[in-house]
């Protein structure tokens, strides 16, 4: 049975009891099959990964941990708050140790958690096992590609701990100098690297030589290029960073969900900032649908699908800047692509990028706006970001990618005509149907 089948069924069976749900769940399901997503923190899950989600583990209440710390060290001991635990016990520790062994190459070395309900939580959690408020962190301004919880002023990161924050280059890079020279003027407690707009690759090593010459802890945010990192696709932020942070959905293909990986000795101070400090009881059921996402990114077949979102990617990217679309950074040397629709260089005019990713959207190719550099408003921003990992998964390669910048293309500069759009929105559904009909993944 293939797998839209299977859900078929599913849906049936909800149908039966809440029809308004199951047209709801039927309509975005079509809505997916129908679209190309190239949203670069959006992707499709496999039918296992959807399983355990909907498993009776959802039933479970857990509070605590499957283990205990004494005196810096991790005992093999229930540390739950509820009863009936044997199973629920053994599928975190299961969880834990195949997050190690993806994470790390030396797992007796770290420690885990796997119960942040996303990647901002993951983040408060480390923050606040490092910081006092008032503390300082640095990290990538919000404009120039970081994320609301390394320091914006409308996250709680910047409420309780002075933030100071790094740019870009008038390249679009990194500039470790300078983020050296403020590190040593600042001298933060804690130093984010990792971004969720940033195309190029980031050199941790170099991160990891200024923290430690001001003595911060360096954090690591791979939430947007875990499955790349993992795979070398992109170099590893271990040895060099304390602690990493990620998402487990996105290019990791697993449940909507967070993960901490740290050095161990710092073990007991992250568990305990993220329970009892800032989360009850974990969600089971994700924890279970990730330990089957991290079995299936330890696999040769995963290990294919990044090196070809990669490909995709570049491909994509150099065929967007033949059209003349302006991309930040040059390019791209990962999954992700953010191009400056407002000052493009086609001769397009685009009124905004929030009107265009609207047309888009209709045109049946779904995008989200983003700032890029010098943006004043997160709100209306210039720049559209893309991704690749969600239209690799469906198997589609470099021919595919270069018949999506065409529709780009196609897109922008028949934008404000209804009719052209929708001939391309019946170009899309037919490109997608061809590959979402026989995926192995929820479409």
């Amino acid at each position: 049975m293939k797998n839209r089948e299977l859900f078929s069924k599913i849906n049936q069976v909800i149908a039966s009891k809440d029809s308004a749900v199951a047209e709801l769940i039927s309509a975005e399901s079509h809505r997916q099959r129908s679209t190309i997503c190239l949203i670069p923190s959006e992707n499709y899950v496999s039918a296992e990964v959807a399983l355990a989600l909907a498993s009776p583990f959802t039933n479970k209440y857990s509070e605590g941990y499957p283990h205990v710390w004494k005196e810096g060290n991790l005992i093999d001991k229930n540390g739950r708050y509820y009863q009936g635990q044997e199973n629920t016990n053994k599928l975190e520790k299961l969880a834990i140790q195949r997050a190690l062994e993806l994470f790390t190459d030396n797992p007796s070395a770290y420690h885990a958690n796997v119960q942040a309900i996303s990647g901002a939580p993951a983040n408060l959690a480390v923050i606040g096992a490092f910081l006092k408020p008032g503390d300082t962190l640095m990290g990538l301004a919000l404009d120039y590609g970081g994320h609301l919880t390394h320091g914006h002023k409308v996250s709680v990161t910047s409420h309780y701990y002075n933030a100071v924050h790094y740019t870009l280059n008038e390249e679009g890079k990194l500039d470790y100098d300078e983020i050296e020279k403020l590190a040593e003027e600042y001298k933060p407690k804690l130093i984010i690297s990792g971004a969720t707009a940033y195309p190029l690759k980031i050199d941790f090593e170099r991160f990891g030589r200024i923290a430690k010459k001001v003595g911060a802890i360096l954090l690591a945010d791979i939430s947007h290029i875990a499955g790349l990192c993992v795979t070398g696709e992109h170099p590893h932020p271990f040895p060099h960073a304390d602690v990493i942070t990620s998402t487990t959905h996105k290019i990791l293909r697993g449940p909507r969900a967070g993960v901490i990986v740290c050095k161990k000795e710092y073990g007991p101070q992250v568990d305990k900032a993220l329970f009892p400090a800032l989360q009850g009881g974990p969600h089971m059921n994700t924890i279970a649908a990730m330990a089957v996402a991290f079995k299936e990114a330890m696999s040769e077949e995963y290990k294919a699908y990044a090196k070809q979102v990669v490909k995709n990617a570049k491909v994509l990217s150099e065929k967007l800047k033949e059209y003349k679309f302006k991309l930040i950074s040059g390019g791209t040397e990962n999954h992700l692509i953010l191009i400056d629709v407002v000052n493009n260089e086609n001769g397009v005019t685009v009124k905004n990028a929030s009107w265009f990713a609207e047309r888009l959207e209709l045109a049946g190719i779904v995008t989200n706006k983003n700032t890029v550099p010098g943006d004043a408003k997160p709100w209306n921003p210039s720049g559209i970001r893309m991704g690749t990992p969600a239209v690799t998964t469906l198997g589609m390669k470099e021919k595919e990618m270069e018949k999506i910048a065409e529709l780009i293309w196609l897109t922008a500069k028949h934008a404000e005509d209804d009719s052209k759009i929708a001939e391309i929105r019946s170009e899309v559904e037919l490109l997608v149907s061809k590959f979402a009909e026989g995926s192995n993944f929820i479409i």
